[in-house]
């Protein structure tokens, strides 16, 4: 799937940097960061409630 996201000179920047020194591709650090968003958020989205989730309420 291909997804259009925008951000900012600084986030490119910065992201190009790393991805000369780790060789690891950009796209895959914005993956990485939208994996964590979503665990982040995850009692937010719909599905099962885990006993995990119980112990935080």
């Amino acid at each position: 799937m291909s997804t259009t996201i925008y951000i900012t000179a600084e986030q490119d920047a910065l992201l190009k940097l790393l991805n000369q020194k780790t060789k690891v591709p950009v796209a895959e650090y914005i993956r990485q960061g939208i994996d964590l968003v979503l665990e982040k958020y995850k009692a937010q989205l719909p599905g099962q409630t885990t006993f995990d989730d119980l112990g935080r309420l």
